[in-house]
């Protein structure tokens, strides 16, 4: 079936000498994978820097079931980002972003808010002056809302623990270790009602802000399976290690 979609590239690396393999996450499909021939000199259609982690692309592909690698006829950029690919704090957060969907999408299928999310998130991004510090912090905080384990914000009281197996406030400490003190509890609560306009009033610090990262991957680990450690975490924690945020 020839489908002509939006698409946001989550990874692409070269097989062999004369292909990539790139994966998207697609408005009209979730997430494919695709064989995609190396262009031989620069005049080819399918550019090898289209395929760039989190670049926003318009794709045509013709989509076989049971199929493990489709076949992209035509790809060209939706929008080229202005200031992510010049900026190394943005560039950076633009790398994790990718690594955590590469993971956290494996078996998403069509999924048009969280496609929507994601493409805003994005453009949000590029556009931003200052003020971004916490973007990394707000985007899984919020993600979790569109993979169905966003705590109940309503639940929450002084004191209370946050049982990170369960999602959910309680001010019954849970039997297991996966949980977060009240400290912690009240902490990820607040941040939790953080969005992209409002995340530079919360001030952190360089600690706070990796602190809360690790909480939160921990919390993803929880939800998707198998969902392993990620390498661009310690380029990341090195952000803004100055207080220059």
């Amino acid at each position: 079936m020839l489908v002509k979609t939006e698409a946001i590239v989550l990874h692409a690396f070269k097989f062999g000498e004369s292909r990539m393999i790139v994966e998207l996450f697609t408005r009209q499909a979730g997430r494919l994978s695709f064989a995609v021939p190396i262009p031989k000199t620069p005049k080819g259609r399918l550019k090898k820097q289209y395929f760039q982690p989190m670049n926003l692309l318009e794709v045509e592909c013709d989509i076989r079931q049971r199929v493990q690698l489709q076949k992209l006829k035509d790809a060209r950029l939706l929008s080229a980002y202005a200031s992510i690919p010049f900026s190394p704090e943005k560039l950076a957060l633009s790398l994790f972003i990718a690594e955590f969907l590469y993971h956290a999408l494996r078996s998403e299928q069509q999924n048009e808010p969280l496609f929507a999310y994601l493409c805003d998130s994005m453009q949000w991004l590029d556009v931003a002056e200052s003020g971004y510090a916490n973007f990394h912090l707000t985007f899984l905080m919020r993600m979790s809302r569109f993979l169905g384990f966003y705590p109940n914000l309503d639940d929450y009281v002084d004191g209370c623990v946050f049982d990170l197996r369960a999602a959910s406030f309680s001010l019954q400490v849970p039997t297991h270790r996966d949980f977060l003190q009240p400290d912690d509890a009240r902490r990820i609560h607040t941040l939790m009602r953080m969005d992209f306009p409002t995340m530079h009033l919360y001030r952190l610090s360089h600690a706070d802000r990796n602190r809360i990262v690790d909480v939160l991957l921990r919390y993803y680990r929880l939800h998707i399976p198998q969902f392993p450690e990620l390498k661009s975490l310690s380029v990341l924690q090195e952000l803004w290690s100055d207080g220059k945020a």
